[in-house]
C-alpha cells in the first residue's frame, strides 16, 4: 500500500480560512489601536492647551480676574475673537516660514504698547483659535469662583461601543472633556 505524501486540497483550504480569520483579527486590532492613539493625542493636546491658558492667566493675573469675572466660553465671540489693535503682523516676505502642514506664515508679530486688557483679550483669542484648530468640535470654558479658576475643554471622539449587550461593536461619537482647576 502506497502512503500519500503532501497536503490535500481540503487541508490547504482549511489553512487559508484559519489564516484569513487571523488576518481579519489583526486588521481589527490595528483599527482599534489607531482610534486609541487618536484619543490619546486629543487628550494630550487638551492638557497642553489648558496648562498654556493657565500660564497666560498667571502672567497677567490682574486682568485675568477682571476679564473672567464670570464665565468665558470659546464659542462666545463677544470678547476674544478680534485681535487687539496693539498687535500688528509685520510684513516679512523674506522671513516666511513653513509650518508642519507646509503652509507659509510670518513668525514675527510686533507688540506696540499693549495694555494688560489687550494682552488678556489676545490670549483668549489665540487660545480659542488653538482649540478650534487642534480639537475636533472643540470648546473651551474658563470659570471662576473667587480665586479658584476652572478650565474645561471638551471635544468629540469616535469610539466603538457595544450595542445593547449583543457583543456587536458600533461606531459612536462621544463628547470627551478635560477639567483643570487652579488658584490665581
Amino acid at each position: 500500500m502506497k502512503t500519500e505524501r503532501g497536503f490535500t486540497l481540503i487541508e490547504v483550504l482549511v489553512a487559508m480560512v484559519v489564516l484569513s480569520i487571523g488576518l481579519l483579527g489583526l486588521a481589527g486590532l490595528q483599527a482599534t489601536s489607531l482610534k486609541s492613539n487618536q484619543s490619546a493625542y486629543h487628550r494630550s493636546q487638551a492638557t497642553q492647551l489648558a496648562y498654556e491658558m493657565a500660564d497666560r492667566m498667571r502672567a497677567n493675573r490682574v486682568y485675568a480676574k477682571v476679564l473672567l469675572n464670570n464665565v468665558y466660553t470659546t464659542t462666545d465671540p463677544a470678547e476674544a475673537q478680534v485681535q487687539p489693535t496693539c498687535f500688528s503682523a509685520s510684513t516679512c516676505p523674506e522671513t516666511l516660514q513653513l509650518d508642519e502642514d507646509g503652509n507659509s506664515y510670518c513668525p514675527v508679530t510686533e507688540v506696540v504698547g499693549c495694555t494688560a486688557a489687550q494682552m488678556a483679550q489676545n490670549d483668549l483669542r489665540e487660545w480659542s483659535d488653538a482649540i478650534n484648530s487642534t480639537l475636533p468640535s472643540g470648546m473651551g470654558t474658563i470659570s471662576n469662583n473667587g480665586s479658584i479658576f476652572t478650565i474645561t475643554l471638551s471635544w468629540t471622539e469616535d469610539r466603538y461601543a457595544q450595542e445593547g449587550g449583543t457583543g456587536t461593536l458600533k461606531n459612536t461619537t462621544d463628547t470627551t472633556s478635560l477639567k483643570m482647576s487652579f488658584q490665581l
